[in-house]
């Protein structure tokens, strides 16, 4: 039993961050003004939207860009690894006779 007591400390440390969040989160904390709320959504909702040319069917100050080529087919990029080239290795020449040995013949 008394090596359970290494248990009691963290336990304790715990319960106390349980108390003390559940008092930072009780009711009533972080209420905006009811009258500031309204403002801020009218003001919000006064903004004003872009209008779409005829045309195009965009907002006049959007940006242009390239007509879409689907194909029809998804394609994504490879992620495994490029293949990595095998290393060039020269041929191996065969072993050149010394100069002061003669090659042996056979005498049939």
């Amino acid at each position: 039993m008394e090596i359970l007591l290494w248990l009691v400390p963290p336990a304790v440390v715990t319960v106390v961050a349980m108390v003390w969040v559940s008092w930072l989160g009780r009711e009533g904390r972080g209420e905006v003004d009811r009258d500031v709320a309204v403002r801020r959504l009218g003001e919000a909702l006064e903004r004003s939207k872009p209008v779409p040319s005829r045309a195009t069917g965009r907002p006049a100050d959007a940006p242009t860009r390239q007509p879409d080529r689907s194909t029809g087919i998804a394609v994504r990029r490879s992620s495994a690894p490029r293949p990595v080239p095998a290393p060039v290795v020269p041929p191996v020449e065969p072993p050149r006779e010394r100069p002061d040995e003669q090659p042996q013949r056979r005498v049939s």
